[in-house]
């Protein structure tokens, strides 16, 4: 196996584990400090772990991967949680895809970049590295600050000294007196209701994490193993990224700018991602090597079921950026939506598990053909989907017996 390959496999498994156990502590984080100093002390630990690329060293790079899973727990638990106080219930949908977008663009712009400027080069000299990765840093520093431009909600009015008076005196002289909550004991609870969260919805996100491992570590690679696509086999990574972006971005601005007019609900939405990834996997398994995931440096000489088509291969890429959008932008809506007042916790317990997939997915592609890998994606997506319907539908009832009761 590419030795180069396998550490880089390695090291996102470290992340994912770490965020994976983080996310029981982020919302205690939060809860101590808020959401946007969450966001921008987090931050700080993404521009640190680009910026080791400068100058690479080992002992920097595991430390900072460590530092990054716990961050990155803080940061996902912190936006879901602005993104569910900043939106209602007839809006939760339209911000998470449009969140989604915005997003996605990164993927877009990151691999164009290295494509147009690394193209036709069979050596990534230190300068090439060094100028991309401080690029990068200072941009994630400039996006940093960005964060405290973000408006949290208006707190409810305080109650009027007429309305005050309309209140018995008991029960007026109990509210005076109730102390407010110190930072220990909302870390505490916090914590207790990560722990104690409804798991429900617990395997929508096993799916979302799989696919993430295979979209961002697993595909790109089998891409550039495969020597049947010629010298630019190696280039084929950055163009798949840049089409996986636009998938992403397509899927997120479309489902958001169009949900207001969605009567159906998410489940349609789903259903379509679903298909996306089986037509998307189903070509993957045709086109791409079996042995392309552990094929040593050099590449694989293997040929799956047709001759190996770099079309097909780029279609692919689009069709996982925009399957991946129909999950994600669905889960974010309807766990911002059932946890409203938990958010914290519930976004916490989404990428817990999200997390814990991704890691498992990264160690077990070291060693897994690709038709294996592929079977345990649609497997876990079918059961992802019909276990989201089956909420969805949950909430569909759910409002229909307040409508009634209503009238």
């Amino acid at each position: 196996m590419n030795g180069s390959r396998a550490l880089f496999l390695l090291n996102m498994a470290i992340i994912y584990a770490v965020f994976s156990a983080s996310n029981l502590i982020a919302p205690s984080v939060i809860a101590v400090i808020g959401p946007q100093l969450s966001l921008f002390f987090s931050g700080l630990v993404y521009s640190g772990y680009i910026a080791v690329f400068i100058h690479p060293y080992t002992s920097s790079f595991y430390t900072l991967s460590v530092l990054l899973g716990i961050a990155a727990a803080v940061l996902w638990t912190a936006q879901g949680n602005l993104l569910t106080i900043n939106s209602k219930d007839s809006t939760i949908g339209r911000n998470s895809g449009i969140f989604w977008a915005l997003m996605q663009f990164s993927l877009f712009f990151g691999n164009l970049y290295i494509f147009v400027a690394w193209r036709g080069k069979s050596h990534i000299t230190d300068k090439d590295r060094q100028t991309v990765f401080i690029t990068l840093t200072v941009i994630s520093l400039v996006g940093n600050f960005l964060f405290f431009l973000i408006q949290r909600p208006d707190p409810e009015p305080a109650p009027t000294d007429a309305s005050e008076s309309l209140l018995p005196a008991d029960i007026s002289d109990s509210v005076s007196v109730v102390p407010s909550q110190s930072l220990c004991s909302q870390a505490f609870e916090a914590f207790s209701k990560c722990l104690n969260c409804n798991g429900e919805t617990m395997l929508l996100h096993v799916c979302p994490g799989l696919e993430l491992t295979f979209y961002s570590g697993v595909y790109g690679t089998c891409l550039g193993a495969m020597t049947q696509f010629g010298h630019d086999a190696k280039g084929l990574i950055g163009l798949s990224g840049i089409l996986i972006g636009v998938g992403e971005i397509l899927g997120g601005g479309v489902f958001g700018i169009l949900d207001k007019c969605n009567r159906f609900g998410r489940n349609p939405v789903v259903f379509l991602g679903l298909v996306t990834h089986i037509v998307a996997f189903y070509l993957i398994f045709l086109n791409i090597a079996s042995d392309a995931p552990v094929a040593p440096e050099e590449g694989t000489q293997m040929q799956a079921f047709i001759q190996p088509s770099v079309t097909v291969a780029l279609i692919c890429s689009f069709l996982l950026g925009l399957g991946d959008s129909c999950f994600n932008t669905q889960l974010i809506s309807i766990v911002g939506f059932l946890f409203r007042d938990d958010s914290a916790s519930a976004f916490a317990v989404f990428k817990f598990v999200q997390s814990i997939t991704a890691a498992v997915a990264f160690f077990y592609s070291n060693y897994l053909l690709l038709h294996w890998q592929l079977l345990i994606m649609v497997l876990m997506g079918f059961l992802g989907t019909i276990t989201f319907f089956v909420v969805e539908w949950g909430v569909i009832s759910s409002r229909r017996d307040s409508d009634y009761d209503s009238i």
